[in-house]
């Protein structure tokens, strides 16, 4: 039987024209397609991912909290803080070596140098640097934590200060004089360092812990504090320094 014309063309269509690509398949994966402005997505809908989320932090980085001490260490600052406390009450074990490693340590580093190093925790300079610091966040719009961290310097007295009146200690150098635990030069340069470095960049945080370290060496090696006095400022200080945490919950904006 002889093969229609209809069929015949049929057959030849098939063979001679490929299969087309679906076009509104092509453009449904094209970013901003439907109008969502997002990549591989046609629905409008948000990406699921944690990054479109985030709020973000200082400089327009992800994140929101730069580093600060976190509870575990919180807590073992509060606990060493009352531990050396008790020490220096009831004149433990632990102040008597305090004792002994001072007395072998005072003078041993020529005097100009342990008088510049305690000098970094002077009113006179730390005071500025992070006054700077506060400034500067302003600037750039940080008001919140740059009152928070003026807070924290204005709570430094408020601390020292009664804890200096209830332990009573002498010093090493004058044993005549009372009112030397704990140590307020080192608890001002912590503050004060660490505060202007979480203000103004996380990198100069290791700048800070170094001339926090200078100031409590330098008062140890002049004679002007015990190490437990200086010890225990530290200790003191880690709470103090969680103020970005507040900050950064009451800074917050208010969403509509």
């Amino acid at each position: 039987m002889r093969e229609t014309p209809r069929s015949q063309e049929t057959a030849s269509d098939n063979r001679a024209e490929p299969p087309q690509p679906r076009l509104d398949r092509a453009f449904a994966h094209t970013t901003g397609a439907s109008g969502s402005g997002t990549p591989h997505r046609s629905d409008g809908r948000s990406p699921h991912t944690p990054r479109g989320a985030r709020r973000p932090g200082q400089g327009g980085l992800p994140g929101t909290t730069p580093p600060v001490p976190g509870r575990p260490a919180v807590f073992s600052a509060v606990l060493a803080l009352a531990l050396v406390t008790w020490q220096v009450l009831v004149g433990g074990p632990l102040a008597r070596l305090d004792e002994r490693l001072s007395r072998a340590l005072v003078d041993t580093v020529p005097r100009w140098l342990s008088e510049l190093g305690a000098d970094l925790g002077n009113l006179t300079v730390a005071l500025p640097v992070l006054g700077c610091a506060m400034a500067y966040a302003v600037l750039r719009g940080r008001r919140a934590e740059a009152l928070c961290a003026g807070v924290t310097m204005a709570l430094v007295p408020a601390l020292v200060i009664p804890l200096k009146e209830w332990t009573a200690r002498p010093g090493p150098l004058e044993p005549w004089a009372a009112g030397y635990y704990p140590s307020g030069h080192t608890a001002t340069a912590m503050v004060a360092y660490f505060g202007a470095a979480l203000l103004v960049s996380n990198r100069l945080l290791p700048l800070a812990a170094v001339l926090t370290a200078l100031t409590g060496v330098g008062l140890i090696l002049r004679g002007y504090h015990w190490p437990l006095d200086v010890l225990a400022s530290l200790a003191l200080c880690v709470p103090l320094l969680t103020w970005p945490v507040v900050a950064e919950r009451y800074g917050r904006p208010s969403r509509s």
